[in-house]
């Protein structure tokens, strides 16, 4: 990472970053073109590993692909500003961005539940009781993050609250 100084090195704070995020963008490897697919996702952390779990339909593009390479690049972003600077005629944005890579693995019709579960936790505090008839007509799979870096731009340095 060439900016040092932005750069999150503690564990705890990338997994904080994380769950301020709603959407993480999955890049697979397409033959020569890289394709990005914006999904909503959960996250469950046990014992330094981080597992992201997506949900879609039964077929498409991305399941061909992740068929044919089945390691995939993640990233997300939250906390975006905009700052101004009127003396010196210029701006900058503040964020926070956590990028990584890992291996999507398909998850069995006994695994989908508590996947799904730990999805709706991304974006309800406390369990949603959705349809589980709707499981058999959706897709759940997971990635398993192998390396992530994260890094954050707050004006004057200061970290998120």
């Amino acid at each position: 990472m060439r900016r040092k100084d932005r750069e999150i090195t503690d564990f705890d704070e990338m997994i904080a970053v994380m769950r301020r995020c709603d959407v993480c963008r999955l890049a697979f490897q397409d033959d020569d073109i890289p394709y990005i697919v914006p999904l909503n996702f959960g996250m469950q952390v046990q014992g330094g590993e981080v597992t992201l779990f997506f949900h879609g339909a039964l077929e498409g593009k991305k399941y061909e692909m992740i068929k044919k390479h089945p390691r995939a690049a993640f990233e997300m972003d939250c906390a975006h500003r905009l700052v101004l600077d009127d003396d010196k005629h210029s701006c900058t944005m503040e964020y926070e961005s956590v990028i990584g890579s890992g291996t999507v693995v398909l998850l069995n019709e006994d695994e989908k539940y508590e996947a799904l579960l730990c999805l709706m936790r991304q974006y309800h505090s406390e369990d949603f009781p959705f349809n589980r008839e709707m499981i058999k007509v959706t897709n759940v799979f997971c990635l398993r993050v192998e390396h992530m870096t994260a890094k954050q731009r707050k004006k004057g340095g200061a970290k998120p609250s």
